[in-house]
C-alpha cells in the first residue's frame, strides 16, 4: 500500500477547510500513523467533537481505505493558535 504523503493529507484537509494551516507529523516513519495541528476559522463556535468531525469528513477516503492508521489532532481557531504561541 503507497505511503501518505504530507502534501496529500494536508490537500484532503484543505479541499474541505479551505483556510486551513496544518502542521503534520509522520509519528512511525510509516506514513499511516500522524499527529496534525490544524489552525482554521470555520472552527470557531465549534465544539472539540464537531471539529474531529469536520476534519475525519475531509480524510474519510482515506480512512476506509485504511491508508491512515491513526491521527491524533489539535484543532485551533487562528485566535487560539495565537493565544497558544504567545504562551510558549
Amino acid at each position: 500500500m503507497p505511503m501518505l504523503s504530507p502534501q496529500t493529507l494536508t490537500q484532503l484537509i484543505q479541499n474541505h477547510l479551505t483556510d486551513a494551516q496544518v502542521e503534520l507529523q509522520d509519528l512511525t516513519g510509516g506514513g499511516d500513523h500522524w499527529q496534525a495541528v490544524i489552525v482554521s476559522a470555520m472552527f470557531a463556535g465549534k465544539s472539540q467533537v464537531q471539529r474531529h468531525q469536520m476534519v475525519y469528513k475531509a480524510l474519510q477516503s482515506v480512512l476506509q481505505s485504511n491508508e491512515l492508521h491513526a491521527l491524533t489532532m489539535k484543532t485551533l481557531t487562528p485566535e487560539e493558535w495565537g493565544q497558544m504561541v504567545q504562551k510558549s
